[in-house]
């Protein structure tokens, strides 16, 4: 992939921030969807964004200056690239260290459906191992970029709070037998959530995973009719649509430590949809 590209909406000069206080979140997938929603929330919560995704920065100028126009004192940052590819990954990680000059909070949250949808039975190597690409090697390897940088940063500063949250689905225990690559992949986030959450540890850098249900978004913009004939049939036990809001509000809780001595553990933002009831 080509080198990625930066737009950027708040203040004109490029290093600005490098050495001033307020906290900075990279977010995967943050410019649309349940990512845009995240970024809306720590923008409220005072974060300065680095905001990833892989369409041409033109596509996206809009939406990170509505971002702007909603918080202000938020720098916004676009880094174009896509996760799957090394060479990506560290251009992204640099564009933030050379922008912001810190890191406190990682979300990987950018991630792909099953191209085509297609039964397991006639599911394809190359889109497998496109999902795997994008939804698991993508994000492991990131975090273990980003989480050397916060050791690091670690050492400096050690009053600041640093984490990581990966956003993964209810497709990690929910079977689709034509997304079949995108289950084991959701469900592999979760023993990924562990792995990090360990190693990480003794570095006071907690690791979670927030795992949403029916959210609307443009994943699900074409099942629209399917998943309200069900959720008003009671698939959710909260009768509505999930919203990218709501998934941004959980994962700000966590930023902000209000669920604390909870590092490993799995958030579901899915209207009770996981709970069994007779």
């Amino acid at each position: 992939m080509t080198a990625p590209t930066v737009c950027i909406a708040g203040k004109d000069d490029p290093g600005f921030m490098s050495h001033a206080s307020p906290p900075v979140a990279l977010i995967t997938g943050g410019a649309r969807g349940i990512g845009l929603g995240i970024a809306r929330c720590l923008a409220a919560e005072g974060f300065h964004l680095a905001l990833n995704g892989v369409r041409d920065e033109t596509e996206v100028a809009e939406t990170l200056a509505q971002l702007h126009r909603e918080a202000p004192a938020t720098d916004v940052v676009y880094c174009r690239g896509d996760v799957s590819f090394a060479e990506d990954r560290e251009r992204l990680v640099e564009q933030v260290r050379n922008r912001f000059g810190r890191l406190d909070v990682l979300v990987n949250n950018a991630g792909i459906t099953s191209p085509g949808r297609k039964d397991i039975l006639d599911a394809e190597e190359a889109s497998f191992d496109r999902v795997v690409g994008v939804n698991l090697k993508g994000p492991f390897f990131l975090t273990q970029l980003v989480a050397r940088w916060m050791r690091e940063q670690r050492t400096v500063h050690p009053e600041r709070r640093l984490c990581v949250v990966n956003v993964s689905s209810i497709s990690a225990e929910f079977v689709s037998i034509n997304r079949g690559d995108y289950c084991l992949t959701k469900a592999a986030t979760g023993m990924a959530t562990k792995l990090w959450a360990v190693r990480l540890a003794e570095f006071g850098i907690d690791v979670y995973e927030v795992q949403p249900g029916v959210i609307r978004s443009d994943m699900t913009a074409g099942v629209t009719e399917k998943y309200d004939r069900l959720i008003t049939d009671g698939l959710t036990h909260e009768r509505r649509w999930g919203e990218s809001q709501d998934v941004g509000r959980a994962v700000a809780a966590l930023v902000r430590g209000d669920i604390p001595y909870a590092t490993g553990q799995v958030l579901k933002i899915d209207g009770g949809m996981t709970i069994r009831a007779m």
